[in-house]
């Protein structure tokens, strides 16, 4: 769920009677799994899956964050192959569905990785020091982590590129005058200023990704989808299991987009001042 802003045409004292009205209907449905002994134990089940999805979201996105940066500077870079290189990365990353991608990196990339490993250790293997690598040695958690980071480094890479081009050049050419270093000037200069424009559309890819882990559990990893699919199979209450699932999932993505609509103003307010 994207962040929610504030209409170009809302005042500026319009109260939020549509989170009031969420915040009570999540209340309310509290109540009902806090009273209710089969929603109770279809919510106990699907908690089991919570911080699978958690890890993966967050170990996911930190490392798509640091790629995707790495692709940014690639596409800034002065020299056109390096920034070609990062283009083609991008075109392609962005033209594959994460679905798509997740089984491409789980049965295709995974073991492909694994022989290339081996290869590299082949000289280690033969003198007895380490055993060779298998697939089964790559977690399919792990293997759905690296998926959601290459598909989502893409998106982010364009973040982190159009963020760093609306610094003024001349500020950077200031830079350039006072003697700061290439690194100096985009750690002193570009980056603090970049990082305003940055956050917000940053954290509305972080709960986007949120609702893409749920596309882990095609492969089994145990997060809050598989634990439903699996409970909902084998009792047949597939509305109760599926309706927790969708509350559950919209305390995450409504909390966190509420989170990064404060801190998307008080950027603003301090833009301002």
């Amino acid at each position: 769920m994207a962040s929610v802003s504030p209409r170009p045409g809302a005042a500026k004292g319009d109260y939020p009677w549509w989170l009031v009205a969420l915040v009570a209907i999540g209340l309310a449905i509290a109540v009902v799994i806090a009273a209710n002994d089969i929603y109770a134990q279809v919510f106990g089940v699907i908690l089991k899956g919570l911080w699978v999805t958690i890890f993966v979201t967050i170990v996911g996105f930190a490392l798509a964050t640091l790629l995707g940066l790495g692709v940014a500077l690639l596409g800034l870079s002065d020299h056109a192959p390096l920034r070609q290189v990062a283009r083609f990365y991008t075109e392609v990353i962005r033209g594959v569905p994460i679905l798509v991608l997740l089984f491409y990196i789980a049965f295709v990339g995974a073991p492909a990785l694994v022989a290339l490993a081996n290869l590299v250790i082949a000289p280690l293997v033969a003198a007895g020091y380490v055993e060779p690598l298998l697939v089964r040695d790559v977690s399919l958690m792990w293997r759905a982590i690296i998926a959601l980071m290459i598909g989502y480094s893409a998106f982010i890479g364009e973040v982190f590129r159009a963020g760093i081009q609306s610094v003024d050049k001349g500020q950077v050419e200031a830079a350039k005058a006072l003697g700061l270093s290439r690194t100096q000037r985009f750690r002193l200069v570009v980056f603090p200023q970049a990082i305003r424009v940055i956050l917000p559309p940053l954290g509305n890819d972080f709960v986007a990704m949120v609702k893409d882990s749920s596309l882990v559990s095609v492969l089994g990893v145990s997060d809050i989808t598989q634990m439903a699919k699996v409970y909902a199979s084998g009792s047949f209450r597939f509305f109760e299991t599926y309706s927790i699932v969708a509350y559950v999932y919209l305390i995450l993505t409504i909390g966190l987009s509420v989170a990064l609509r404060g801190l998307e103003q008080r950027l603003r307010r301090g833009i301002e001042r």
